[in-house]
């Protein structure tokens, strides 16, 4: 029997979607006993090749001061006190302040046990990379099973050098890379119809980050729709009762000024929920930057995972993005996308895998087809992301600038306070208590605060870079105050707060309290 190339199954034949009969023919190179060991390490090569790719630009851009404080340096302060048995009270958020109540990620305490063998900003990094990097792992595998061999390798290179896991690897680490592979790993299970183990894979994504809570819900829908409606109901319901629970009762209670620390992000409503709704379809688009977004999203498909009801699991985060009051949220920097990345890849599988097993006569050629043009599409936008900064010659070059600040930071001794420049805190953080300098936050808050009156530094040791940052995906500039007011406090240290000066070289100025 014809099978139509769409997304719509047949009464009775919903395995259609993603399983091969098994009295189809085995894809070229797959066949035989010879060929399996080759054909299951398939993912876990692409997974060594991506590691190793990501944590290049990683680390190179650790070594060469590109890291922040906000976020390397926070997320290091909340694992060392993980590994060390305590609260994640992270300094650099305020005195005192546990970041659970900053986002709820409580999975991030199984980095610790690695944290402790190797008490380093490099640890993060490296776990990031392998995270992102076994994603590939399921999708390619599925790949292999439903599309061959060469699929599967032109779905592995796409994602991992798709724009949105490289704009994760290149900034920082955040707690998103944990929910990579476990939304990855689900998705390979929803397509093989393993309902069960895809619940167990996505559940873990509420300890993750309070907002996957409703990626866990659009899950459950999608099994409701698809497979055992009560498992799918009971699913979606914790989703979005534990994003609830988590957002309403749990973050309040640590932070230290109780409710949600980011409820200020979201878009204020027009005065009533219908006027709210009836704006909202005009708010997720405009200013343009939103729209651009949406579409460069899918477009390392092709577009073509639109074609599968699987991309609907992307709809969450995506609906809060273009909802937010942060334009931080709207664009293609940061780590934002990384979570979209294996929904777009996976609807794509979903999309093509209906064309290879149908007996449409241009059905082998569409699916070569829309391949070449993923791998186009990859091409063509690998230039405008954070990979690309491999190919270029300042980033295998050390400066002077990096090697005076690394001679100054090594006067500091272990264990001592320090208010460091935004781009130094993570090369203190494995040893010493860090804040940024000048004051940022106070009293765990943001920005609500008067610049004029910022409360006088405390800490044994200030280092000062007043050299402007030259790293993706900031602007050059300085953070979080225009240099003119850092020299000021700088100045007011020396003159008004008992510092000294011990050291200044390139640009760099390091002081200590009397």
């Amino acid at each position: 029997m014809r099978t139509s190339p769409d997304n719509t199954s047949r009464p009775g034949r919903e395995d259609q979607q993603v399983a091969i009969p098994t009295t189809t023919r085995a894809p070229a190179g797959t066949a035989g006993v010879p060929s399996r060991l080759p054909a299951a390490l398939l993912p876990w090569g692409w997974a060594a090749a991506l590691f190793a790719l990501y944590a290049t630009v990683a680390v190179r851009r650790h070594l060469l001061l590109r890291t922040t404080g906000y976020d390397l340096g926070i997320f290091e302060q909340a694992v060392r006190a993980y590994a060390e048995l305590r609260a994640p009270v992270v300094p650099l958020r305020g005195e005192g302040f546990n970041l659970l109540g900053d986002h709820f990620h409580p999975l991030l305490a199984a980095l610790a046990p690695l944290y402790r063998l190797w008490p380093s900003p490099l640890c993060l990094l490296a776990a990031q990379s392998a995270l992102l990097a076994l994603a590939v792992v399921p999708l390619a595998r599925w790949a292999a099973r439903a599309l061959g061999r060469r699929a599967a390798h032109a779905i592995a290179a796409a994602y991992g050098l798709s724009w949105g896991i490289a704009s994760a690897a290149a900034f920082d680490f955040h707690e998103v890379a944990l929910a990579v592979p476990l939304l990855a790993c689900c998705l390979e299970a929803l397509a093989r119809q393993r309902w069960r183990p895809a619940v167990a894979w996505a559940a873990p994504l509420l300890l993750v980050k309070e907002d996957l809570g409703l990626t866990l819900a659009a899950v459950g829908a999608y099994i409701a729709f698809r497979g055992p409606r009560t498992l799918g109901l009971v699913t979606a319901a914790a989703g979005l009762i534990g994003s609830l629970v988590e957002v309403k009762l749990l973050m309040p209670a640590f932070h230290p000024a109780g409710g949600y620390a980011h409820g200020g992000n979201l878009a204020e409503g027009y005065g009533s929920l219908l006027s709210t709704l009836a704006h909202a379809p005009l708010d997720v688009l405009r200013p343009d930057i939103k729209a651009m977004t949406l579409v460069l999203v899918f477009a390392p498909s092709a577009l073509l995972a639109l074609r599968s009801p699987l991309s609907l699991i992307a709809v969450p985060t995506l609906a809060w993005r273009m909802m937010s009051d942060n334009g931080f949220h709207w664009g293609t920097a940061f780590h934002y996308s990384a979570v979209l990345m294996p929904v777009v890849f996976a609807g794509l599988i979903d999309a093509l895998t209906v064309w290879r097993r149908t007996d449409h006569p241009l059905a082998a050629r569409h699916v070569r087809a829309s391949l070449a043009t993923v791998l186009a599409v990859t091409v063509v936008m690998l230039p405008s992301f954070p990979l690309a900064q491999l190919l270029q010659r300042a980033t295998w070059r050390t400066t002077e600038h990096v090697e005076a600040a690394r001679a100054l930071l090594a006067r500091i001794p272990d264990g001592a306070t320090v208010a460091a420049s935004n781009r130094l805190v993570p090369q203190l953080t494995s040893r010493c208590t860090v804040v940024v300098f000048p004051t940022f936050p106070v009293e765990g808050k943001l920005y609500e605060y008067d610049r004029k009156r910022l409360p006088p530094p405390t800490a044994e040791w200030i280092v000062h870079d007043r050299r402007a940052p030259e790293a993706w995906p900031y602007k050059t500039g300085h953070w979080p105050y225009p240099i003119e007011q850092q020299e000021a406090e700088l100045a007011a240290a020396q003159k008004r707060h008992g510092y000294r000066k011990v050291a200044a070289r390139d640009g760099i100025t390091l002081l200590r309290r009397s």
